[in-house]
């Protein structure tokens, strides 16, 4: 049940924060491996990105992935929060007065963050594929016309077997295992802080909504340069065989973004994706609380029939 309630808040977020991820994908990937100055921009900020891909591509450009956006959701913090939950009821996340311990939520943070980012990958790439699918005069990327969330995973599939659909898979991992150890670790020492000084005596998620706001701000800017990377490594071609045609791995990526783009390219649509990510944060962790609070009342309702 642990992991069908983080699945869910994890749905509920993804639904409203999708449209800041379109933004953040066409300016991660824009003036790729060119230097400042050298590439047309075509998204200046998120007003004009927004405004940008509205003229050209239609309002519904902006929930464009959001299939496999939710699925994603659904799976990695179905599988990212249930781990995280399980290792708190079995007692390895507290001390003996019930207070979390840091260092073992960033841990279980961390694993719990990469190991639903394995069964994630292949959402996330079609994802990334879809989202950055554009009118070709505002084209950043490459673009991979794909019709839909299935044909995509279908087209993938024939082209270069399973092992396709995993592509950057490492990446994501990566991403995710810093990510997710960020968020929930600051959200769960901050929550703890609030609510052990009675800082929001009127409604407990009150101290939730703070917490995830803070918490979203630091994944947000340890998140950022992962993101990039990963973002540029599941959207590039590849040949016959699945390789990369741009980049062979996070560290030839990384390699390559420097030297081409500067160390201020990390950090490309960190605007968006704290838009993205404050929103999302908040509402993912405020919703798996309340989950919680239901889950709990069901099992109390059972065990009183």
């Amino acid at each position: 049940m642990d992991f069908v309630v983080g699945g869910l808040a994890g749905v509920g977020a993804g639904f409203f924060s999708n449209p800041f991820d379109v933004v953040k994908t066409r300016m991660q990937l824009q003036g790729e491996l060119r230097a400042k100055g050298q590439h047309v921009v075509h998204y200046r900020n998120i007003p004009h990105a927004m405004f940008t891909i509205v003229k050209h591509d239609g309002l519904g450009a902006l929930q464009k992935g959001l299939v496999p956006a939710l699925w994603f959701q659904l799976v990695v913090n179905g599988v990212r929060l249930g781990i995280y939950q399980q290792a708190d009821n079995c007692g390895l996340l507290r001390d003996k007065n019930g207070n979390t311990i840091f260092v073992n939520s960033l841990f279980f943070g961390s694993i719990s963050g990469m190991s639903g980012a394995l069964f994630g990958s292949p959402l996330q790439l079609v994802k990334t594929q879809l989202m950055s699918y554009s009118a070709e005069k505002i084209a950043v990327g490459t673009q991979h016309a794909h019709s839909g969330f299935i044909y995509a995973l279908m087209k993938i599939y024939r082209k270069n077997g399973i092992g396709g659909l995993w592509r950057g898979a490492h990446g994501m991992m990566l991403r995710n295992s810093i990510g997710s150890a960020s968020q929930i670790a600051s959200y769960a020492i901050c929550k703890e802080w609030m609510d052990d000084r009675d800082m929001f005596q009127q409604s407990r998620y009150l101290s939730a909504f703070v917490a995830s706001n803070i918490g979203a701000i630091v994944k947000t800017v340890t998140l950022t340069p992962m993101d990039v990377i990963m973002t540029r490594l599941y959207n590039q071609a590849v040949d016959a065989e699945g390789r990369g045609l741009l980049y062979s791995g996070i560290v030839d990526c990384a390699r390559k973004i420097t030297k081409t783009e500067g160390l201020l390219a990390f950090y490309k649509g960190m605007g968006p994706s704290y838009l993205r990510q404050a929103p999302h944060t908040v509402l993912l962790l405020v919703f798996w609380d309340m989950l919680k609070d239901v889950q709990k009342g069901f099992e109390k309702r059972e065990l009183v029939h």
